[in-house]
């Protein structure tokens, strides 16, 4: 994937949220995205170890080669989700940049969801109405007042609605401004964390309970509540809610969005006041800053606005009200974020904090390696731009069950030069891919080479300096040396003569296998489709035993190992597709004997049927339910057990099938006229 290709197919997309320079759309929708983006985007967010769960949507950039993976957890269950996390990936500085909303008072939010789904989606039409809704009420009329929470909730209470259960209903307890009668308590703001001032001593070590508080203008007491919850010394006074309570001196004083709410200018002076003479230490200020476009919307009152809930707001900007505590309290005042301020007392207590404010602290740079998650990062972006590239070194990686050299890979010289050696090549897909599958892969490998060692052993051994490079490789990566590995497949190839560990295995391979019939303390018999799925032992045992009889030829369906005699049979039918089958050839295999027996059915009349076929075939197989309706039908008909292994000669079958007046079409039991 290089800016190219994905600019084009960006530019193709139809679907999604259409913006000007983006693309939005939740990944249940990936479906009508080209495949190679499609793959491309879940590889991305892979490279940069984003879990699955942690985003939903995908906001494609159709200028620059960027996408950002974003995190809306409630996007099913909101009508206008928050969100929770965003991760922005630079393809083109192959670098990423995480985000976070979660301690967010003020998060974006998702609007006319419909456009991120796909119509046959089945909350298309929810959302679709959703939206529907919001346009009838004129919530839609300035886009950019509504991208975040608070905004949007303001914008839905301006135009007299509020919003219950994720619907919008005219808002009932709405009161009309009238030039007096002010309802200041309104604007007490219910919170479920602290406050952005709050926060802002935190940041700075000033809750460690070192430091007094005293909150002036609580409101509902939610900072405290909090505060007092951590340990901390913290009381506070509001007019509306605790007007009982104590002024006390404190050494931190909190006047949080208090002067943005009283009209009166005198009063509103008294209040700055008052809680400067409160402070020993130093006073914190916050209030809400002006938007224009925003307060545009309210109608003025003295020097603010009259909100919807007939409240009064004052919305400063940032250099007013600097200049106006300055002048008001005739101290220098610190800015430490928008619209919240540091007033000092206590000289000495400012010194340190400007100290620490502005002391350099110094980063370690490692000079004697790169640091390794940037690099390990832009590595794992660098492979997912070839990813088909890396996809065949990964397939090439699960054949061998290793790391392939440098002659194994066909374009080895290609990967070396974007990432280094094939070791370190191996290290970063381990982190990217399922490691399961290579441990399966290497497991399988070790297998299968102890298989062919032991089969080995039947012939004159070949001296390790004779083996293929390839094979040297394979027994230093998997085995200590070539005498382990011969070792070990001896003891394989002694074991089978183990009849209690032969029938232990053939009741676990019954157990995992696709499709297989045991008959306990007896046999194990199975399609020859699964016989590379047998445990490793077994897998020797028949090896052991087609040493004698050769290959197995397509024209063997069925295998049985015969679990305490030391026997294994071959067995071949005239068409195994049908319902039932008739045996053409059984072969009989006498290891402790040496000898074979054939057994041969040339003659249609005496070739046995395969009853309860069904018992041999995966449940996926397509053919498999009618095949097990039918073997069910057989069984009620001809009175045998379908569950079981079922022998009887070609006569008896023709006899038993003819007394019940049916005769056998495909997968049907059809009805003969009487005579």
């Amino acid at each position: 994937m290089n800016d190219e290709l994905f600019a084009q197919l960006v530019a193709n997309i139809k679907v999604g949220k259409q913006l000007p320079d983006a693309i939005y759309l939740h990944r249940d929708a990936f479906n009508a995205l080209p495949a190679t983006l499609s793959q491309f985007i879940p590889a991305v967010a892979k490279a940069v170890s984003l879990a699955d769960n942690n985003w939903n949507l995908v906001k494609l950039f159709k200028k620059e080669f960027r996408l950002s993976l974003l995190h809306y957890p409630d996007f099913y269950t909101d009508s206008y989700p928050a969100l929770k996390q965003s991760l922005n990936v630079d393809l083109s500085k192959l670098s990423h940049k995480i985000t976070s909303y979660e301690d967010s008072e003020n998060p974006p939010i998702l609007h006319r969801k419909e456009t991120m789904v796909l119509p046959d989606s089945e909350y298309y039409q929810h959302f679709t109405s959703l939206t529907e809704e919001g346009e009838n009420a004129g919530l839609y009329e300035n886009s950019r007042l509504i991208g975040f929470k608070r905004s949007w909730e303001n914008v839905i209470t301006r135009h007299g609605y509020e919003l219950v259960d994720g619907r919008l209903f005219r808002s009932s307890a709405v009161i009309q401004p009238e030039e007096s009668g002010i309802d200041r308590h309104k604007t007490a703001i219910v919170r479920h964390e602290l406050s952005a001032p709050m926060k802002s001593l935190v940041k700075h070590g000033y809750l460690e309970g070192t430091y007094s508080i005293f909150d002036y203008g609580c409101g509902r007491g939610d900072d405290l509540r909090e505060l007092e919850a951590h340990g901390l010394d913290a009381l506070g006074w509001d007019p509306n809610f605790q007007p009982d309570n104590d002024k006390i001196n404190s050494d931190i004083v909190n006047l949080g969005f208090v002067l943005n709410v009283i009209e009166d200018q005198d009063e509103r002076l008294e209040a700055l006041l008052g809680a400067w003479e409160l402070t020993e230490k130093f006073l914190v200020v916050s209030v809400m800053l002006e938007n224009e476009n925003y307060i545009a919307q309210f109608k003025p009152y003295k020097d603010g606005v009259i909100t919807s809930r007939n409240t009064f707001q004052k919305y400063y900007a940032q250099s007013e009200i600097k200049a106006y505590i300055e002048r008001s309290l005739q101290e220098d005042t610190i800015t430490v974020a928008p619209g919240i301020f540091y007033i000092f007392k206590d000289k000495l207590e400012e010194q340190q904090y400007l100290q620490s404010k502005y002391k350099r602290h110094h980063k370690w740079q490692q000079l004697t390696s790169p640091e390794p998650v940037e690099a390990k990062d832009k590595a794992k972006l660098l492979i997912t731009q070839n990813q088909e590239l890396f996809n065949a070194f990964w397939n090439t990686c699960l054949e061998l069950g290793r790391v392939p050299a440098n002659d194994e890979f066909e374009q080895s010289e290609q990967v070396r030069e974007l990432l280094g050696s094939h070791k370190k090549i191996f290290t970063l897909l381990q982190e990217m891919y399922n490691t399961k599958e290579f441990e399966q892969a290497e497991k399988r490998r070790k297998e299968d080479l102890l298989l062919y060692f032991a089969m080995g052993l039947f012939e004159k051994r070949k001296p390790y300096t004779q083996q293929p490079e390839s094979l040297k490789r394979d027994i230093k990566a998997l085995f200590e040396d070539y005498k382990t590995a011969l070792n070990l497949a001896a003891e394989l190839l002694f074991a089978i003569a183990d009849t209690a560990l032969i029938n232990s295995q053939c009741e676990k391979a019954h157990s995992k296998l696709p499709a297989s019939l045991l008959n306990k303390n007896h046999s194990l018999i199975f399609h020859r489709d699964f016989i590379d799925e047998l445990p490793l032992l077994l897998r020797v045992y028949v090896g052991a035993g087609l040493q004698m009889y050769g290959e197995l030829n397509e024209e063997i369906d069925l295998i049985k190992i015969h679990t305490t005699s030391g026997k294994l049979t071959l067995t071949a039918y005239d068409d195994f597709e049908k319902s039932v089958p008739f045996l053409v050839e059984r072969i009989k295999i006498k290891m402790a004997e040496q000898d074979i027996d054939f057994f041969d059915y040339v003659d249609e009349k005496r070739r046995p049927p395969l009853l309860n076929k069904h018992l041999y075939m995966q449940h996926g197989h397509e053919s498999y339910k009618k095949q097990l309706s039918f073997d069910k039908r057989l069984g009620k008909l001809m009175e045998f057990d379908s569950h079981e292994e079922t022998q009887m000669f070609r006569k008896e079958f023709e006899i038993l099938l003819s007394k019940t007046l049916k005769r056998i079409s495909g997968f049907s039991l059809v009805s003969v006229p009487c005579d």
